[in-house]
């Protein structure tokens, strides 16, 4: 991808190289501090998505994603039931957005079940960046250091760092791979705003991203 990617908002904009410049208005607080990346893995065979449910809550999509594009998740646990769901579905709106970006999908119900609002509008149009020039993904990104602060019983604020170093776009149709930058700026900080909603799924309401906001 030789072109920029600009989104949302004036104040943040970064490159097409850049592969995760989901920027989106609002954030919040939280604990913005990182730590090393630790290891984990969250793969799958295929991108699709299917329904699946957890004991007492809404039936959520189950997404998938192809061996040539993984998503590692490090230290995504707490204590802390309400924080803990957080997490859980902090992470399946991240893997739902990475999904449909492979599947060509910027409709994609995955991505409206765990976006709404001012969210979901950046994340459609974040897909299309990539979907209408007929960029994939490959590679592997790392999510690590999740930070979480839950307000009462139906708002939080979620920050966490992807490293993006080892990813890269893949163009469908020319095969041509861009890798993404060994910079700084391609470890990000994502500063998002959850609310619960009345099925009792945590969905991101407002995103920002930070390059280079996890040194």
């Amino acid at each position: 991808m030789n072109r920029p990617i600009r989104l949302v908002t004036a104040a943040l904009t970064a490159s097409a190289a850049l592969l995760l410049t989901a920027c989106g208005s609002g954030g919040g607080g939280g604990d913005s501090s990182s730590d090393k990346i630790e290891g984990a893995g969250d793969g799958g065979s295929k991108a699709s998505a299917s329904a699946s449910a957890r004991p007492g809550g809404a039936k959520r999509p189950e997404i998938k994603l192809p061996a040539e594009f993984q998503a590692n998740f490090a230290g995504w646990t707490n204590s802390d039931p309400k924080a803990q769901g957080v997490l859980d579905d902090g992470k399946e709106e991240l893997r739902a957005k990475y999904a449909a970006i492979i599947e060509g999908n910027p409709d994609s119900n995955a991505v409206a079940f765990y976006d709404s609002g001012t969210s979901l509008t950046t994340a459609r149009k974040w897909i299309k960046g990539f979907t209408e020039t007929d960029d994939s993904l490959i590679g592997e990104v790392k999510a690590y250091n999740p930070k979480v602060n839950v307000s009462g019983k139906d708002t939080a604020v979620f920050f966490y760092c992807v490293d993006e170093r080892k990813a890269s776009t893949k163009n469908l149709k020319t095969k041509k791979v861009t890798a993404t930058p060994d910079t700084p700026d391609s470890v990000l900080q994502y500063r998002a705003r959850l609310t619960k909603s009345k099925q009792g799924v945590w969905q991101t309401v407002s995103l920002e991203t930070v390059p280079g906001g996890c040194k």
